[in-house]
């Protein structure tokens, strides 16, 4: 079965905490827009899209392979290569703009990259999605290291939401290390306080701000079919998880 780009799941002692996709990638274009404004091109509208709706394509609830065979529900981290999915995430990608197409397509380069040595079809995709990018590149006039650049701040804040959608920030003042980001350097986020986070080197405008995003709670631990479960999804309460983000001293 292709479980591909499904929720975030994350188990908790009152019952399943659900982040959707879309709710996900939100977050993370909340984050890109405090990043500091030097980074910000004449396609920074677009960069923001890019990066809240670079897994659009893929809405939970329109698909069957919703729970595993205990009768959970399928984490996002089960994921596998999809034809179909990542067909469709580009044609949404492309029906925007060629340089939302170009982001889209780098991030499917990144998280399926590994799967072309055993898997043809997504080989035969990713070859695909190289031409393009190189063709992408050029009507945009865009060199590969500035299309680098503008991915990696994409996937920064890709994997900083995912962090927080999964609760990987550590307790106590440990750090945990997001990614290299636009500018390639190491960032750590800390904790240095309950409902505090902060990031080691600093890169927002601003030194102080607040990000949130939406979280279902379901009870019911396990459920007979996909039907039921998003029937459960559907009454589950919605809440609002916070995160107030400080510039700190430096670690070191």
């Amino acid at each position: 079965m292709n479980w591909i780009h499904q929720m975030i799941v994350n188990y908790t002692i009152t019952g399943w905490e659900i982040i959707t996709q879309r709710a996900h990638g939100l977050l993370a274009a909340q984050i890109a827009a405090q990043w500091e404004y030097n980074i910000r091109t004449e396609r920074w509208i677009e960069t923001l899209l890019a990066i809240a709706e670079h897994d659009d394509a893929q809405v939970e609830l329109e698909r069957d392979n919703l729970l595993t065979p205990q009768g959970g529900p399928v984490n996002f981290k089960m994921k596998e290569f999809e034809q179909r999915h990542c067909t469709q995430t580009m044609d949404f990608a492309l029906s925007k703009s060629r340089y939302i197409a170009l982001l889209c397509s780098m991030h499917l380069a990144f998280v399926y990259g590994k799967e072309c040595a055993d898997n043809p079809d997504a080989a035969k995709f990713m070859q695909a999605q190289r031409l393009l990018q190189k063709k992408w590149r050029k009507v945009l006039g865009l060199t590969a290291a500035e299309a680098q650049r503008d991915y990696r701040l994409l996937e920064w804040c890709d994997a900083l939401s995912l962090l927080l959608c999964q609760h990987e920030n550590q307790p106590e003042g440990r750090t945990i290390e997001i990614s290299k980001g636009p500018k390639d350097c190491a960032y750590q986020l800390v904790q240095p306080g309950a409902g505090n986070l902060t990031v080691e080197p600093w890169p927002f405008e601003d030194e102080r701000f607040e990000l949130y995003f939406e979280t279902r709670l379901i009870p019911q631990l396990s459920f007979k079919n996909a039907a039921e479960f998003r029937s459960a999804f559907r009454a589950a309460k919605v809440s609002e998880k916070r995160w107030v983000f400080k510039k700190e001293k430096p670690l070191h």
